[in-house]
């Protein structure tokens, strides 16, 4: 199905994008288009279109989102709402308009409500209302979905539509507004370790529990999902376990030597009390994640020595 494709992934610089791409790069025969900004800015409609003329890509992955921790959405929830929303627009529209035949769009375990029963299946989705502190961003990435079966129902463009729990890896920000959980509690942790602080505070009170799934992990369930024959609609894709956010941090400081103390900032909100994702149907499917938790922070850990040396 895939052989002498042409593949865009748009968001290749980011973190899901960045291994979507080295993911693909490793098949034969795909031809993966990986352009930056400044060759096709995704907020520029005209710009995505010339993109396209000129590229005629098959298939379409759209990875690009704004994306960042509690408190960058309820910092900025105009933002994440309305930059994602044209960016959703932008793409999938023009990209039915030049011919493509498969869209790949990335959603996000947060689209599911707040009281959500656990594991979250599928089924469950526009069941409740969302988690309040990320909510732009889960209402965007729902009205993404939306467009996708929409183009599907009136186009007939083969979609896909992956839904993620938290991402980790290689190619995150380390950053406290900007980055995912656990690359922030790396560069937290590390920091701490080397400056010689005695406490790390942390948001929240530590207890709400996360899923966590390796980009590497998730590049691979999306390359899966690209070759499988069959529409399998909206599909959860983790490891379906959890911990929680004290447990995590644990863990970090275990592994990045650091010896002191953990404290929570209770003022500050936990978010979703728990998201994990019932994986069962994936899973029938054959495909089931590969890294260790363990394995994937010292990957995460490596990177930021490599890029912030002592």
């Amino acid at each position: 199905m895939m052989e002498s494709q042409r593949i865009w992934v748009a968001g290749a610089s980011g973190l899901v994008g960045g291994a979507i791409s080295r993911r693909l790069e490793l098949e034969s025969g795909l031809a993966v288009l990986t352009p930056s900004r400044s060759e096709v800015d995704l907020f520029d409609r005209e710009g995505v279109h010339r993109f396209l003329a000129e590229n005629r890509p098959d298939t379409v992955i759209l990875a690009a989102a704004k994306v960042g921790g509690i408190g960058a959405n309820m910092a900025e929830p105009v933002a994440f709402l309305t930059e994602n929303l044209a960016i959703q627009d932008n793409v999938m529209r023009a990209a039915v308009e030049h011919g493509v035949s498969t869209i790949m769009f990335l959603g996000s375990s947060c689209i599911y409500p707040r009281e959500c029963p656990q594991p979250m299946r599928e089924e469950y989705y526009m069941t409740g209302a969302l988690e309040p502190t990320n909510e732009s961003y889960a209402v965007a990435k729902i009205a993404g979905m939306r467009l996708a079966q929409a183009l599907h129902q009136e186009m007939g463009v083969r979609v896909l539509l992956p839904l993620p729990c938290n991402v980790y890896g290689p190619g995150d920000h380390f950053d406290p507004a900007n980055s995912h959980v656990l690359s922030a509690l790396v560069m937290k942790f590390e920091n701490a370790r080397r400056n010689g602080d005695t406490s790390v505070t942390m948001w929240g009170s530590g207890s709400a529990r996360r899923e966590f799934i390796h980009c590497d992990d998730l590049a691979d369930a999306c390359l899966f999902l690209l070759r499988l024959d069959k529409d399998l609609g909206l599909i959860n894709v983790g490891t379906g376990t959890d911990q929680s956010i004290a447990e995590l941090a644990t863990l970090v400081a275990e592994h990045v030597g650091y010896e002191g103390t953990k404290e929570w900032d209770h003022t500050k909100p936990d978010g979703m009390p728990r998201k994990v994702l019932d994986v069962s149907r994936l899973t029938a499917e054959g495909w089931i994640a590969q890294t260790k938790l363990e394995d994937g922070i010292d990957s995460v850990i490596a990177e930021y020595r490599s890029k912030f040396p002592e």
